[in-house]
């Protein structure tokens, strides 16, 4: 898979496609009979967030490959935890409001719900030993503050959604140390007259930057051995985990919701990753690039042989350039060279000629719209600008294009391959000595 990154010299010409999945119309993927708890608004609060014991549930989408993938491994999971933790899913094509109340952003989301507490994410493998193991580390834990007595009256209130993540030893290398986003950490004591005063303060917080920072939680008399780590020597005491996951910087600033807003705002835009430009060589690249991605633009470039290397290179830094201008929407940018994928130019009418072309489309509307004017940087500007609005001049999209494996550009300029030639001479010399020797 190649990659292209902003600032490289790479650069683009391109016919772009925009694809926003579709969040509808597929069967759900769990039947009647499945050992999996099937949920819904009208059951959630009763199954999960009244529930006295464990629930782990799976924010899925019909048409999602991966989750259809996980299917039969969350089934397995479901039966292994029997009586031990509830294993539920839910369709969040069919709740949209739902599922966005929990953040979710990408499918499939597995979130643990423990009594009194916000929700967890697994981010883990997706195999039965890992998940029920999770889910065992987080009923032990419920059990040691039941047996301590924490998991009192008080603890409870916590259990309305919060976006803030409960951190711990277990989860907080996978979920903040390996992330690729910015996290903001809040390292509190129960019994601290400050980290009271601030918790609605960071619950507020935590809730309008939803889906954009990171925002999570630590109880230092439950988690010494982080307090230790990060050297927390008072509280509240908040880290800012940027680039540098090993090396957090502190936030010194007001500790109201508007204040931690502005900053984490602030540093969102210093430590977002530089958009990249990929390679569309196949279905997988299509389903990691823009499976979750707000809108993905695929864009058609010319043949090598047409281009060369460094027009096609020059195409690729225009598609960058605008990624850069829109790098804190979550859009994803890949690209294919002309007729590498004919089913897809087929179901937008791109192909044949007019290379580059730039398309928007729309799974989930089933619509897409093309470029009219020149590809040029600020006509590609305005038409991601346009197509982030909604796009106009819609057409309707007839069933859904298949993307082919292929082989990834390796950088260099087109060879013809040259065939080997006769010349008529040689032709009829051959015909006349096969004469002469009859």
């Amino acid at each position: 898979m190649r990659r292209f990154q902003f600032g490289s010299p790479f650069g683009v010409s391109i016919s772009i496609l925009l694809f926003v999945f579709n969040f509808g119309s597929s069967d759900a993927l769990y039947g009647s009979s499945s050992p999996v708890v099937q949920l819904n608004p009208s059951n959630f609060k009763s199954k999960v967030l009244n529930s006295n014991g464990v629930v782990l549930v799976e924010f899925f989408a019909p048409w999602c490959g991966h989750c259809k993938a996980l299917t039969p491994t969350w089934e397995k999971a479901a039966t292994v935890l029997k009586g031990v933790a509830t294993v539920a899913a839910l369709d969040a094509d069919a709740h949209q409001s739902l599922a966005q109340e929990y953040g979710i952003r990408g499918f499939p989301t597995i979130k643990v719900f423990a009594p009194g507490k916000p929700p967890v994410d697994y981010q883990g493998a997706r195999d039965v030993k890992p998940i029920a193991e999770f889910a065992l580390q987080q009923i032990k834990t419920l059990l040691k503050e039941r047996l301590s007595g924490k998991a009192t009256g008080e603890s409870n209130k916590k259990s309305e959604p919060s976006a803030s993540v409960e951190l711990n030893s277990s989860n907080c290398g996978e979920f903040v140390l390996k992330s690729k986003e910015l996290w903001i950490v809040e390292f509190f004591a129960p019994w601290c007259g400050h980290c009271k005063k601030l918790a609605p303060e960071w619950k507020k917080a935590a809730s309008n930057l939803k889906g954009k920072v990171k925002l999570g939680h630590v109880d230092c008399d439950a988690e010494k051995s982080l307090m230790s780590r990060f050297n927390v020597q008072g509280f509240p005491t908040i880290l800012v985990f940027g680039a540098d996951k090993e090396s957090p910087i502190p936030y010194e600033g007001a500790r109201t919701a508007s204040a931690i807003e502005s900053f984490a705002q602030g540093q969102l835009e210093t430590n977002v990753a530089p958009p990249e430009v990929t390679e569309l060589t196949g279905q997988d690249v299509m389903e990691e690039k823009c499976g979750s991605a707000a809108i993905c633009f695929v864009a058609f470039l010319p043949d090598i042989l047409d281009s060369k290397a460094e027009g096609r290179n020059r195409y690729v830094q225009q598609l960058l350039s605008a990624a850069e201008k829109f790098k804190m929407s979550h859009y994803s940018y890949v690209w294919t060279a002309a007729g590498k994928q004919p089913d897809l130019e087929k179901h937008v009418g791109v192909g044949g000629y007019g290379y580059p072309a730039l398309v928007a489309l729309n799974l989930k509307k089933g619509v897409y719209s093309s470029l009219k004017s020149a590809f040029e940087l600020d006509h590609i500007i305005e038409f991601v600008k346009e197509a982030g609005r909604g796009g106009k001049g819609n057409m309707p999209l007839e069933g859904t294009p298949s993307i082919v494996k292929t082989e990834p550009w390796d950088g260099k300029d087109g060879e013809i391959i040259e065939e080997d030639e006769f010349s008529l001479e040689e032709l009829m010399g051959e015909d006349a000595s096969s004469k002469d020797e009859l």
